[in-house]
């Protein structure tokens, strides 16, 4: 099953191109973040209603996925941490194959440990985290 509805491409002119890029080829695997893998998450706008994409790092364990609401460090969690707070059902697409998902915010020893693997997996988040005085927020994305 597919989220539906109409779609509103992001404020961000690199989110939207690397939606259009993934929509007109038909896998994530034609985009990266500076060189890394990434996931595509489909979700409900929490004021909107609407369809909101989201090009996001491919941070995987164990057929689990991380959400990273890092926004570059900056001081203010992004947009799209609202919605999935608000409405945590979502569509994830990785390369070709979109699954359903429910996220969850972590907390804890377990978000200590997601977020070493979102580390591993994607070295800036460091760099994310020394900017900004907030927690960046890890969300798991578990399969419905």
């Amino acid at each position: 099953m597919v989220i539906e509805g109409e779609y509103v491409p992001s404020p961000r002119k690199g989110a939207r191109d690397q939606v259009s890029e993934i929509e007109r080829t038909g896998t994530t695997d034609s985009v990266d973040i500076m060189g890394m893998p990434v996931v595509l998450l489909t979700m409900v706008g929490a004021k909107t209603g609407a369809i909101r994409k989201v090009p996001l790092m491919r941070v995987e364990h164990d057929g689990l996925y991380a959400a990273v609401a890092s926004l570059g460090g900056a001081p203010e969690h992004p947009q799209w941490y609202w919605n999935l707070r608000s409405l945590p059902e979502l569509d994830l697409q990785d390369g070709t194959v979109v699954t359903r998902r429910r996220a969850r915010e972590l907390e804890g020893e377990e978000r200590a440990a997601w977020w070493e693997r979102c580390v591993a997996t994607f070295p800036p988040y460091a760099s994310y985290e020394s900017k900004t005085e907030r927690l960046i927020p890890v969300f798991v994305l578990e399969p419905v």
